[in-house]
This record gives structure tokens, C-alpha cells and sequence, in this order.
């Protein structure tokens, strides 16, 4: 095998035809992780796997949705108003801090083109 000096790449590399070509990705790709249809299939695999282990453990649907909604009912029979005090100071907090926020996050903005 000749070795050719003005060519220093390893006979092994791979070179960019060895690469699929790949496509840009729409807004909803990103937002799935995948094409709509793959994503699709795996969670139709997913679904099924996960049905087959709730049904051999004896755990149906309507079951699950039944315990959630007696968790909802004592949270609420326990005492709302809790919530709206928690509520309350959250609100005073972000009162304050959500401006703040904004104004740092649109004073460390950098024009477009602009690199550093």
C-alpha cells in the first residue's frame, strides 16, 4: 500500500459520504424527540408493555383513576385554605421577582451577529 503524503487522513476514517443524510428537524420533532410516526411506535410498544405488567399485577385503570381522585378529595377535605396561604406568598414573591428576572434576562441579550 502506497502511502500518499499530501493525504494524511487514516485509511480507516470515515468520510462524510459513509454519514446518512440527515434532515433538519421541524419544531414538532424537536418537541417529540423523533418523527411522529417512530414516536408513535414506541409508545404504542411502551403502552403495551407496561399494560401486560399492570394487568398480570392485577391493577386496572379505573382503579388508578380512583385512588387519584380519592387523594384529591382528603387533600381538599384536609384543608384548602393552606394552599391559598401558600399561594398568597407566592404570588407576593413573584410579584418581585419575575420583573427582576425579566429585566436581567433582556439586559444580558445580545444583539443578533454579535458573538461575544
Amino acid at each position: 500500500m502506497s502511502e500518499n503524503p499530501t493525504n494524511p487522513q487514516h485509511p480507516f476514517a470515515p468520510r462524510p459520504a459513509d454519514f446518512p443524510a440527515q434532515r433538519p428537524e421541524s419544531d414538532l420533532e424537536r418537541f417529540l424527540g423523533g418523527s411522529p410516526g417512530a414516536v408513535l411506535a414506541r409508545l404504542v410498544v411502551l403502552s403495551l408493555i407496561v399494560g401486560f405488567f399492570l394487568v398480570w399485577l392485577d391493577i386496572r385503570p379505573g382503579e388508578v383513576l380512583a385512588g387519584l381522585q380519592r387523594i384529591v378529595e382528603r387533600f381538599w377535605a384536609a384543608g384548602f385554605d393552606a394552599v391559598r396561604e401558600i399561594a398568597a406568598y407566592l404570588a407576593a414573591g413573584a410579584a418581585i421577582v419575575v420583573p427582576v428576572w425579566l429585566v436581567l434576562r433582556l439586559l444580558s441579550l445580545k444583539p443578533r451577529g454579535q458573538k461575544n
